[in-house]
């Protein structure tokens, strides 16, 4: 199944995706004798008796079985659809980009990469589905775009092991992990977060797609670790220019072992967002670190007001987002203190 959060009325309802369309579930599901929450928290809650029901309503809906109130799909009504995350993390599986950002910064690996699964927590608040990203001009110091698979926890968990994690999953989103990278790197300094430098923007979408419609694309993890993969082709284009390309497949870390760290001691909850960190060549940071690596005058490259950045995930759907300046001029950089003998 596809489903979506989308805006009518200046309401958030819970919808699914079927023939082109968007089918209000709750209504749907009343009309087939059923009942089920109208957002997708209350919905995640239910767990697999609501995935259960809307299954079938998707049946009756493909077949032309019930009449649902309905609207045409548009990206321009979309929400994130995990519109009120119980929390948000990001993770850091992907080997390949660890490695050549650290080999851009002429630092060697860090072995503990390959000991376990790290993640930070980022702001779920400040999560959205297609459309315009605003930025404060602060972020505009090398903005960035982060090339991303996520996974919506389906069921509550604690302590779970990596062999049991998978089933905990309730779908997969595209995620773009918007980066200030002037202020993340500034405060990363001080060994705490990312925090400012990531908090501003989380882009998730289209679509929430349930691990039933990935069962094709399914494989095995990497060799020595555990859980499912999937072999999905990623793509990122800005201002209609192809930048990055990966796979799923290329996970090192498997979501069923990041979860397992996840809950180790603590609750994973329905409604919990994670991303899977950034796919190799997923960002201009380690594309413009390659090139420069490679040619000392490369130009870098940036995200800039207008620029319009476009995700693909095979199976998953498309991701669009315009990047938007906020009217604001407030800036953090300008209120820093103690800056004798340095430059703001």
């Amino acid at each position: 199944m596809k489903l979506v959060t989308y805006k009518q009325n200046n309401n958030a309802k819970l919808g699914i995706y079927v023939n082109d369309n968007i089918y209000d579930l709750a209504d749907a599901a009343g009309k087939a004798g059923n009942q089920l929450p109208d957002n997708m928290k209350e919905f995640l809650k239910q767990g697999e008796s609501a995935m259960n029901i809307a299954r079938e309503i998707e049946d009756k809906l493909k077949s032309n079985s019930i009449d649902a109130n309905k609207i045409s799909y548009s990206e321009d009504v979309l929400e994130s659809p995990v519109n009120e995350p119980a929390s948000c993390r990001d993770a850091y599986a992907f080997r390949q980009h660890v490695a050549s950002a650290r080999r851009n910064r002429g630092v060697d690996m860090i072995p503990e990469f390959d000991q376990f699964p790290i993640f930070y927590f980022t702001n779920h608040n400040s999560v959205q589905g297609p459309g315009d990203i605003m930025c404060m001009p602060d972020h505009f110091h090398r903005l960035d775009f982060e090339l991303e698979v996520a996974i919506v926890v389906g069921k509550e968990g604690m302590n779970i092991t990596a062999d049991e994690a998978d089933d905990y999953i309730a779908g997969y989103m595209v995620y773009n992990d918007m980066s200030a990278r002037r202020m993340q790197m500034e405060e990363m300094k001080l060994n705490l977060g990312p925090a400012k430098g990531k908090d501003f923007a989380n882009a998730f979408g289209p679509w929430l797609v349930t691990k039933d419609e990935l069962d094709s694309f399914k494989k095995g993890p990497k060799p020595g670790h555990t859980g499912n993969n999937y072999d999905l082709n990623m793509k990122c284009w800005v201002n209609g220019k192809q930048v990055s390309e990966g796979n799923v497949a290329d996970m090192d870390w498997t979501f069923a072992e990041i979860l397992q760290r996840c809950a180790y001691g603590t609750k994973i909850n329905p409604g919990d967002v994670i991303g899977s960190g950034t796919v190799g060549t997923g960002c201009f940071l380690e594309l413009n670190g390659t090139a420069k690596r490679n040619n000392p005058d490369a130009t870098p490259q940036w995200l800039n007001d207008g620029d319009v950045v476009e995700m693909e995930i095979q199976g998953l759907g498309r991701l669009k987002n315009t990047i938007k300046a906020h009217s604001s001029d407030m800036s953090l950089f300008a209120l820093k203190k103690n800056l004798e003998g340095e430059s703001a």
